[in-house]
């Protein structure tokens, strides 16, 4: 389909793709066809922006955005294609190939209603249509006078972070717990700080409340084993607070089957903190269940938890063809090398990258070893910026949600 359907014709226009060229994402082509026949055109990014302003664009449903790792140095136009669409009220989905997870993850937060990978999955195109079209207006949300007392304040779209560990001891949740508080104070003064939940969903192990010094409530387990009936004002109750700054949902009291719950329910909960938080750090059980895949589609960015080890590339190894066969967003996954070789382990750093080579996969962050005080730390229910503000490992974890903040920030910006 060519630029020159957009000239004016009987039947207006319902959906429009965008791209740099077109051409190069010759299966977004033919699924387009096959889902609007004749009713969708092609546009470059600066056409587009430019289209986004004329009436023509009035009849437009949706936008199918493409990009690639080539476009990551136009990100800022193509923010601002988002937010516009946005303003107009037209539905965008984003179309991905090999664009890094932060670039993937600043896209999403300007708005963007849908992603699918590219290589398109077959017949996925046709489901983000679908649930666009199911997905309710927003005159239905509830005006700000109904909300509950305990969070106040227009619904937010919070920032889903997902911590895996690929095998066991790799830090998760030491990660997960560390990342979260430092989310939570990361705000400089006269900033309002973020608000941030941390879920933890390993319902068997779960330690997140033993490294924060909190109870176990029989809440949760309410919650998770009654979700139909619960709402958000339930889902609140059920959390517990951690120095007035960080949200918990802890893992239950008692020892429970992963399986108790299932993707609608861990989809609910996932809603409920999404509309209530501006992050949400989910810390993983290792093993994957059912409701795996529920928390990698709705995660911005998953963190992959390894070590240096033979154990992690094979599980890592595992994971990557089981996400490969299910055609599951793998381009989430952000590989996180805990117990990282010295700055002045030259043989440590070569085996590093040897090891991502092997896997060929990106491995962006490296977390140093921060010793004893790490598990000091957690025995007293305190996190290291707390317990041991000059480790290592707190150094790089706070860098890491100084970035994560501030590309949150700039999206928000670019978004007004």
């Amino acid at each position: 389909m060519s630029s020159a359907a957009l000239q004016p014709e009987p039947a207006p226009l319902s959906a429009c793709t965008i791209s740099r060229d077109v051409q190069n994402f010759d299966l977004l082509i033919e699924d387009m066809e096959a889902a609007l026949g004749e009713a969708w055109g092609d546009l470059g990014f600066q056409d587009a922006y430019a289209f986004l302003d004329q009436l023509d664009a009035d009849s437009l449903e949706f936008v199918a955005l493409a990009v690639d790792d080539h476009d990551e140095n136009d990100l800022t136009l193509v923010g601002e294609i988002i937010s516009k669409a946005k303003e107009k009220g037209i539905k965008v989905v984003l179309i991905a190939e090999e664009v890094s997870p932060i670039a993937l993850h600043q896209l999403l937060r300007l708005g963007a209603d849908d992603f699918i990978p590219y290589p398109l999955p077959e017949g996925e195109l046709n489901a983000a249509i679908e649930r666009m079209r199911a997905a309710p207006a927003p005159e239905l949300v509830p005006e700000p006078a109904q909300a509950a007392p305990t969070h106040k304040g227009a619904a937010k779209n919070g920032s889903i972070f997902a911590v895996h560990g690929f095998a066991g001891g790799a830090g998760a949740t030491t990660f997960a717990t560390n990342l979260a508080w430092e989310l939570a104070t990361i705000a400089k003064k006269k900033e309002e700080p973020p608000k941030v939940c941390l879920i933890d969903l390993d319902l068997q192990f779960g330690s997140a409340s033993t490294f924060l010094d909190l109870q176990r409530r029989d809440t949760i387990f309410e919650l998770l084993t009654d979700t139909e009936s619960a709402d958000v004002e339930v889902f609140h109750q059920a959390l517990q607070a951690f120095e007035d700054k960080l949200h918990v949902f802890t893992a239950p009291s008692e020892l429970l089957p992963l399986d108790l719950v299932g993707p609608e329910d861990i989809q609910k909960i996932l809603d409920f903190a999404r509309e209530s938080f501006d992050y949400v750090i989910v810390d993983m059980p290792s093993t994957f269940v059912s409701w795996t895949e529920t928390v990698l589609s709705a995660s911005d960015i998953y963190f992959a938890m390894i070590e240096m080890d033979m154990r992690s590339a094979q599980n890592a190894l595992r994971v990557i063809k089981g996400l490969k066969s299910e055609d599951l967003p793998i381009q989430k996954l952000r590989y996180v090398m805990n117990r990282s070789p010295k700055f002045t382990d030259l043989q440590g750093k070569s085996r590093v990258k040897r090891m991502a080579e092997s896997l060929d996969i990106s491995i962006e962050v490296m977390m140093p070893d921060g010793g004893k005080p790490v598990t000091q730390g957690s025995d007293h229910g305190q996190p290291l910026q707390v317990s041991a503000a000059k480790n290592p490992l707190r150094k790089e974890i706070h860098k890491l949600a100084q970035s994560l903040h501030d590309l949150n920030v700039d999206a928000a910006a670019a978004g007004k």
